[in-house]
């Protein structure tokens, strides 16, 4: 959410960012906001003035009473209770408007950084860069669910009876295998200094509105019928609302934070081959990292997180290239956003296995984040990143680590966290 000082200043800027992400819907918006901002700040001028007459005849009564003015003062009683009314109705409108003004703002796309490539969907997005070496083998690789079954590794038709599509059982070497993806990556985050957080997993409505936009929320969030609580969809969302509505010492940031958490999401319109199996499911484990800092060292903090990421795949043989997502594929509170890709041998392409972004002082503004310096207080920039999301890291682990007997190799990072086991061997 921008400011609405920017915005009053910056028109022509805030449309031309509208366009940029193909959101020409919202366009109306802008000066939907600015018409409610003016008569607020005429609104408020008033009940200033109403405010001020009223003190200043308040203050006049006692002296007409001391002078034996009963019949004056009195009159000016009820001239300060015609200006406290006026003055009510005046205040419930500032309310009133100002909730009207939010409303539309929270809709308003955030500024998008200048490196970012213009384009309609996250088929314009950017390749930036590539760590190792793509490798086809070969031999045939099959599908994730098939080397999983080799192992006895997973149950998809129990889970169907229990929850319905999009949920799984994981098996033996396969569910151990998870977990130690994991544990890896929490020890990988802590050795880099990130303090490791288990958040809570569900999330009040206020929470939900300051760290996404509505139309994410709808998409993504399971709602805990007749509670004020949702399920998190990534424990991003719980833990940038650890700090709402509260003041930060400067001297404390940055703050790095690394957390794990099962996450829920609809996955609204998820359908086609690729989403067979655990590639896109209603519930998952994750851990995540996040970043509160200043605002002058958030683009240093965006490298260094995406980064982690490339650094953790690359420990476990996994090859990966990062992605500059366009502006239209920009969620509406992102500045910039990089994906992490890792390659699928089977399907000779990359696919999305983490995504990196920078919030700029938008959930900051919304949450009411603050920072409190010497110079005085401000917003702080907020950041967050996948280390790892283990449904669709399996699939690039399995593919990448397979062999042609069905045997699958044990990176040497991964191995004191699979009792020392240096492959895994399907059963038949």
């Amino acid at each position: 959410m921008i400011d609405i000082k920017f915005l009053r200043e910056n028109p022509d800027i805030v449309k031309e960012n509208i366009k940029k992400k193909f959101r020409d819907s919202k366009l109306p918006l802008v000066d939907e906001a600015l018409a409610l901002d003016a008569e607020s700040r005429e609104n408020k001028k008033e009940a200033d003035n109403l405010r001020a007459e009223r003190n200043k005849i308040s203050k006049q009564i006692g002296g007409l009473f001391a002078q034996g003015k009963r019949e004056e003062a009195e009159a000016m009683k009820r001239l300060v209770t015609e200006k406290s009314d006026e003055l009510a109705a005046r205040e419930a409108k500032e309310a009133e408007l100002a909730e009207k003004i939010k409303n539309i703002m929270m809709q308003i796309p955030n500024i998008i950084d200048p490196v970012v490539p213009i384009g309609e969907d996250d088929s314009k997005n950017v390749e930036r860069e590539k760590f190792g070496e793509p490798v086809v083998p070969d031999f045939e690789v099959p599908y994730h669910t098939e080397i999983m079954e080799k192992f006895n590794g997973i149950d998809l038709d129990s889970a169907r009876r229990v929850a319905g599509n999009g949920f799984y059982y994981l098996m033996g070497d396969i569910a151990r295998l998870h977990s130690a993806v994991i544990a890896y990556a929490r020890d990988f985050m802590i050795d880099r200094g990130f303090t490791y957080c288990v958040p809570p997993f569900m999330i009040r409505s206020d929470v939900v509105t300051g760290v996404m936009s509505f139309a994410e929320m709808d998409a993504m969030m399971y709602k805990i019928e007749g509670e004020d609580l949702y399920l998190i969809g990534t424990s991003e969302h719980s833990m940038i609302g650890k700090f709402i509505d509260t003041i930060v010492p400067e001297e404390t940031l940055p703050q790095t934070l690394t957390s794990y958490s099962p996450c829920f999401r609809k996955e609204k319109g998820a359908h086609g081959i690729e989403e067979r199996g655990v590639y896109r499911i209603h519930q998952f484990e994750k851990q995540e990292m996040i970043v509160i800092c200043k605002p002058e060292d958030s683009k240093a903090w965006f490298d260094k997180l995406w980064k982690n990421t490339v650094d953790l795949f690359r420990s476990l043989d996994i090859p990966v290239r990062t992605l500059e997502c366009c502006s239209g594929d920009l969620a509406d509170l992102k500045v910039r956003s990089i994906d992490v890709e890792a390659w699928s041998p089977r399907q000779k392409k990359y696919f999305e296995v983490g995504s990196c972004s920078n919030l700029g002082d938008a959930q900051a503004r919304r949450l009411k984040i603050r920072v409190n310096s010497k110079e005085g207080k401000y917003l702080p920039h907020t950041l967050n990143n996948t280390v790892v999301a283990p449904p669709r890291m399996l699939i690039a682990f399995l593919e990448n680590n397979l062999n042609a007997d069905g045997s699958v190799n044990i990176p040497v990072a991964l191995r004191p966290y699979m009792g020392g086991k240096e492959k895994l061997i399907p059963n038949a």
